[in-house]
């Protein structure tokens, strides 16, 4: 999990309990599995017996870090703000321990300190202290030279940086961590700390996770997986794990799992014994979903999984309402008008016209006649007809295309 640290820093760790921080970014109403490489690395911290602070930007989330970016992002509105703050709050509390006594784990917003700061007083009490030469040389801003980028951005890396040297001055951090792209935005800090105090503070980054084909780690298919069940539901959280390719997954049970080197590499080794058993997978994905969601919610993810990937439709009408809908996330849930069904509808208007599944009737005829297409478990023909008889609970149509995707068509 280690990428860089400056010259001291291990030496520190070793000599004494630290106080160290990673910063959130309050934009979202819930943090995403690419924030838990972060909050893995808050985790270890404290079990190392260091005292973990999450920084939640309160006030950096109002200007937007640059770093990793290839356009400016929107801004947001304080309430709107607030509320994110005290979701992420919530899921944090799920990893660290808060009362731990002397390490116990704090969050913190900068919001509390740069409030009432006024900007003659910012740039008066950091500005100076930082040369334009020091802060253009950043890669963050390098890469956004040539299309362009705002003050407000610009000035980033130094407001990242006076948080550093707060946290420092009042809170006795030594430490800041977080991904390997905010390096600069970290030294920018030691570098204040160093010329405004004459203090000396540490600096440790973590490697960006990238997939063995090289895509963005913490995405699927339909796109960012939370850690809200609302927004991801336990099922397609626990999917997620699940369908880690085996090029991946021994990097992620590294980085993911609280087991101990001999257990995960004894984990490896039956793993290539008989990998279409999927052991990794199956073991990272029960332990991360009950960490981010519960163990009963392990326990139901595990049991939609066998239903919606045995063979058997009898035991999908078992699950009920709720459990059915759990299970499928917004992005693979379809809506069609119950009437339409009245008549009977082909399955060509049903998975392509009235539905998004396929998108076209050409994608979804040549899929159907390749026998790739099963609905409510059974395979789909062209001259089919779907009636209102054939919804289950009097609502919904299961929709499996290919081997993997499901789908859920509701009836209202």
């Amino acid at each position: 999990m280690l990428q860089d640290s400056m010259p001291g820093t291990e030496e520190l760790l070793n000599k004494e309990m630290v106080r160290g921080y990673i910063g959130f970014d309050p934009t979202a109403d819930s943090l995403g599995v690419g924030n838990l490489v972060q909050i893995m690395t808050l985790l270890h911290f404290q079990r190392a017996g260091h005292k973990p602070i999450a920084l939640v930007g309160g006030a950096t989330g109002m200007v937007g870090d640059p770093s990793g970016k290839s356009s400016e992002r929107n801004m947001i509105n304080e309430e709107t703000l607030q509320y994110n703050l005290g979701c992420q709050k919530k899921q944090l509390e799920k990893f660290l321990d808060f009362n731990s006594g002397e390490n116990a784990a704090e969050i913190v917003n900068n919001y509390d300190w740069f409030k009432n700061f006024t900007f003659l007083d910012f740039i008066r009490d950091a500005g100076k202290y930082i040369t334009v030469n020091y802060m253009m040389a950043k890669d963050s801003v390098q890469n956004r030279l040539e299309n362009g980028m705002s003050f407000t951005e610009f000035s980033y890396q130094l407001v990242q940086g006076y948080d550093f040297y707060h946290l420092w001055k009042n809170n006795g951090v030594k430490l800041q961590m977080g991904g390997s792209d905010q390096w600069g935005n970290i030294v920018t800090g030691t570098e204040l700390i160093r010329k405004k105090a004459g203090g000396e503070a540490f600096a440790l980054t973590t490697p960006l996770i990238k997939k063995a084909d090289g895509s963005k780690f913490g995405k699927s298919e339909n796109g960012n997986i939370w850690l809200d069940p609302a927004k991801t539901s336990p099922y397609k959280f626990y999917q997620f794990w699940l369908n880690a390719g085996d090029a991946d997954v021994a990097n992620y049970i590294r980085i993911f799992s609280l087991k101990n080197r001999a257990e995960i590499e004894a984990l490896e080794q039956e793993h290539l014994a008989a990998p279409h058993l999927r052991l990794l997978q199956r073991t990272l994905a029960e332990e991360i979903t009950a960490r981010v969601h519960s163990e009963e919610a392990l326990q139901r993810a595990i049991e939609t999984t066998g239903i919606l990937f045995g063979t058997s439709f009898d035991a999908f009408k078992a699950l009920s309402s709720t459990e059915i809908e759990d299970a499928f996330d917004a992005d693979v849930t379809f809506k069609v008008e119950s009437t339409l069904l009245e008549n009977g509808l082909d399955p060509l208007a049903l998975l392509a016209e009235h539905s998004s599944i396929y998108n076209s009737k050409g994608e979804a005829r040549k899929a159907i006649q390749g026998n790739g297409c099963s609905l409510n478990k059974e395979k789909v023909s062209l001259a089919q007809k779907f009636t209102s008889a054939d919804l289950l609970h009097g609502k919904y149509l299961l929709v499996q295309k290919g081997k993997k995707n499901y789908y859920l068509i509701v009836a209202n």
